[in-house]
């Protein structure tokens, strides 16, 4: 795959990055952009962006769909969907589960979120290896 510490990036951040242009997520945007760390994402997550980017309650702002999607697809290195029934950590939202079985199958250095459910996670994702953190801290 890559030399290059893997992350794994749930749907709200992508929304901050390729949406809402958030300058706290800039610092992990140029990581992805210059190669200094692989994003790896899963065929159940590019639907899940795929959806909620094309959502009328974003209308508001204006997305880009089509360049937030390409984006998505230049940069993400697609692995395959996680199997269910193998989670090592069980997410209280299921819709959720996708995000930390891939980190934690692919041994992802994080996890990036605002998600309170994955937060959850993240003192017990330490000692398997993953991250899951905020991404602006």
């Amino acid at each position: 795959m890559s030399d290059k510490p893997l992350a794994v990036i749930d749907t709200q951040v992508l929304l901050d990055w390729l949406v809402f242009a958030d300058a706290r997520v800039a610092h992990w945007v140029a990581a992805v952009e210059q190669g200094e760390l692989t994003w790896i994402a899963c065929p159940a997550i590019r639907r899940e962006f795929e959806h909620m980017v094309g959502h009328p309650r974003f209308a508001h702002w204006q997305p880009r769909r089509e360049h937030a999607l390409s984006f998505f697809d230049r940069f993400a290195r697609m692995q395959a969907d996680p199997v269910a029934g193998e989670p090592r950590l069980r997410c209280r939202d299921a819709d959720d589960q996708v995000f930390i079985d891939l980190a934690l199958v692919h041994r992802a250095r994080w996890l990036l979120t605002r998600d309170k459910a994955l937060l959850a996670l993240a003192r017990r994702a330490r000692p398997l290896g993953t991250e899951i953190l905020q991404p602006w801290r």
